[in-house]
């Protein structure tokens, strides 16, 4: 356990050095990544109550690592109905975490201190807390005060939300089987699944893909619910029978980008989709889940921003019926599921993503068809990202209109939009979908 805990607190050192979750599990042992993520995502969803503990446990910040130490075992520690080990056991072992580290040797009674003391005072410390908004919703204050202004009403729902793990969901491959076949196939393992919407599962535990039946085959693919909604957006009532150019900019990791073909192999549609992703490692990931599923698309490494650089001419330069722009965003709506997020963005990052979501609507804009369809998303809660974003490039591009579409969707799935009204609560991410056709 204190090598858990040693571990942990070195994710977190390293997540407050600007470095995200992922890579920050990844640096981690093979052996000790499981438990350490089940212990970091606990952390980084109670880390505004740890640091406002500590405060009042230590008021003079200690060095990074002890501090990454103290506030892991305060995190972990606080609620005690949510705590993973007995009191005095996470303590002991955090001191011997403590000891372990060369670093930190000499802060062990420091630590040991401070950890003894909480737990004789526990009810006045956290009580002191309940004052800052930080403790209490586990969010940054600009946070906070963004969701406030942007949602007046679903603020705290969301924060909340935030805060809770999120459900593994499947997209069933509409080409291959169909929902009621894999539930059974799921049924015969013991895992319970719910359906979600036409060709989504939502699974009542996480289990890892490997234990999934056909994954390997390309049956499922883990896709959020909230996502699953890009595909039939953009794709409902195109005519299946006409070659038409898709593109999906900003593709990685490429689960939208299967979906899609997905969809016209169902329709067998003689559709040519072409998948931009400026990052090469990235690309590779679309291209793994590719060869997966059994599909393809042309996929080029390139920014969407700059069809001036020649990836137009290479997808064969005519307009495209369809545009799909799954822009980079704050992933304020993908909390739950990135726990680290929150704690990674800082209050500019908003409008500085704001400008250059702006500057791909503006460049791909031209190289859609009169009549075709573009669909705007982020994973963001924000305003800015959503329908603000929406709201200037129509005032700015007078032959665009909106459609129909579902707008702000909040984590956790209480909004009973159009789009998601078969879905229970819990069972989506916070998303923005805007639908533009060009008129002219």
């Amino acid at each position: 356990m204190s090598r858990l805990l040693e571990a942990t607190a070195t994710a977190l050192q390293s997540i407050r050095a600007g470095q995200s979750g992922t890579a920050a599990l990844d640096a981690t042992q093979a052996a000790l990544r499981p438990g350490v993520q089940a212990l970091l995502f606990q952390v980084l969803r109670n880390l505004g109550r740890a640091q406002a503990l500590r405060s009042q446990l230590a008021p003079r910040k200690p060095p990074p690592w002890v501090d990454a130490l103290l506030c892991t075992a305060l995190a972990l520690a606080w609620d005690a109905e949510a705590a993973p080990y007995e009191p005095f056991t996470l303590v002991n072992q955090a001191v011997e975490a403590a000891k372990r580290n060369p670093s930190a040797r000499a802060q062990a009674a420091f630590i040991n201190a401070s950890l003894r003391r909480f737990l004789r005072e526990r009810q006045a410390l956290v009580a002191a807390t309940q004052g800052d908004e930080v403790a209490v919703w586990n969010h940054p204050a600009w946070w906070i005060k963004q969701l406030r202004r942007d949602h007046p009403q679903q603020w705290q729902h969301i924060l909340q939300a935030n805060n809770a793990p999120a459900p593994m969901v499947l997209r069933v491959s509409r080409s291959k089987t169909t929902p009621a076949l894999y539930q059974k196939a799921l049924a015969a393992i013991n895992i319970n699944s719910q359906l979600m919407g036409d060709w989504g599962l939502v699974l009542g535990r996480p289990v890892p893909v490997a234990q999934l039946p056909g994954f390997d085959q390309g049956l499922v693919s883990v896709q959020d619910a909230a996502a699953q909604l890009a595909a039939p957006l953009l794709l409902d009532g195109l005519d299946a029978g006409r070659p038409l150019r898709l593109l999906d900019a900003c593709a990685a990791p490429g689960g939208k980008t299967a979906h899609l073909l997905e969809w016209a192999a169902a329709l067998q549609a003689p559709w040519q989709v072409t998948a931009l992703e400026v990052d090469a490692a990235r690309a590779e990931r679309i291209h793994d889940n590719l060869r997966r599923l059994g599909l393809q698309a042309q996929v080029l490494v390139a920014d969407a921003g700059a069809p001036q650089d020649g990836w137009l001419q290479a997808s064969g330069g005519e307009p495209f019926d369809a545009i799909l722009l799954d822009a980079p965003c704050t992933a304020s709506g993908i909390v739950r599921r990135h726990p680290d997020v929150r704690w990674l963005r800082r209050a500019g990052d908003v409008a500085q993503l704001a400008a250059l979501q702006a500057r791909l609507l503006a460049a791909l804009w031209p190289l859609l068809r009169a009549g075709g369809r573009m669909l705007y998303c982020t994973c963001s809660v924000f305003r800015a990202e959503g329908d603000e974003q929406v709201r200037a490039f129509l005032a700015h591009n007078t032959d665009a209109r909106l459609l129909p579409s579902p707008g702000h969707l909040f984590p956790g799935g209480t909004d009973k939009r159009d789009a998601l009204q078969d879905n229970g609560p819990g069972e989506h991410d916070g998303f923005f979908y805007a639908l533009l056709q060009k008129t002219a």
